[in-house]
């Protein structure tokens, strides 16, 4: 009987920790740069409407993902919302000079990687980004990744 009690209560253990570890979204669809794509196309993006395309339209451009989070908070998108569109709409984050708040709207990224991120400042050509960042994920998390930023 305490056999069965302690995979148990190793089955609960994992569970927990599966759930409680931060997963990267899938790369599901292209990912919409906030700044070029015209109005049809963020419409067409799951999470916005035509007059949200449209005020997104007439702001831009946005100088960094930070000032786009704080332009959709404004028009009234929760945190959750906001967070589910940053996984097809985004603007390019500059590996460089990129804030904290900036490199963490980056879906999935939590602090350990936003430190790896910041260790290999500056970056001189998206290859070093590859070379250094693929050592800590795999080719597809990799892949995701680099749809998210710009070397500046």
């Amino acid at each position: 009987m305490t056999r069965i009690a302690a995979v148990l209560a190793l089955v609960v253990v994992l569970a927990a920790a599966a759930a409680g570890a931060q997963t990267a979204p899938a790369a599901s669809g292209p990912l919409v740069n906030a700044n070029t794509a015209g109005e049809a196309e963020l419409a067409n993006v799951p999470g916005l409407n035509a007059a949200l395309a449209k005020a997104m339209v007439s702001r831009r451009p946005f100088a960094s993902m930070s000032a786009l989070d704080a332009f959709l908070g404004e028009q009234k998108l929760t945190r959750e919302q906001r967070t589910t569109l940053y996984g097809r709409l985004f603007v390019p984050v500059k590996l460089n000079s990129a804030s904290d708040e900036d490199i963490l709207l980056i879906p999935g990224i939590g602090k350990r990687m936003l430190g790896e991120f910041k260790e290999y400042r500056p970056y001189k050509a998206i290859e070093q980004f590859r070379r250094e960042i693929g050592k800590y994920v795999n080719k597809e998390e990799l892949a995701r990744l680099e749809r998210y930023v710009v070397v500046d």
